[in-house]
């Protein structure tokens, strides 16, 4: 029972993706550009 409640919950959150309704909540640090390993630094303008 339990492994139908899982895979039904699966079922689930891949038609919410599939129909647009799921969003990305991870910001913008998640994903900063590195250069061998080191967090990537902008330079003033």
């Amino acid at each position: 029972m339990t492994f139908l409640l899982l895979l039904l919950l699966l079922l689930a959150l891949a038609v919410a993706s599939a129909a647009g309704l799921t969003t990305d909540s991870r910001d913008s640090a998640d994903w900063k550009p590195t250069a061998d390993g080191r967090r990537w630094q902008s330079r003033p303008c």
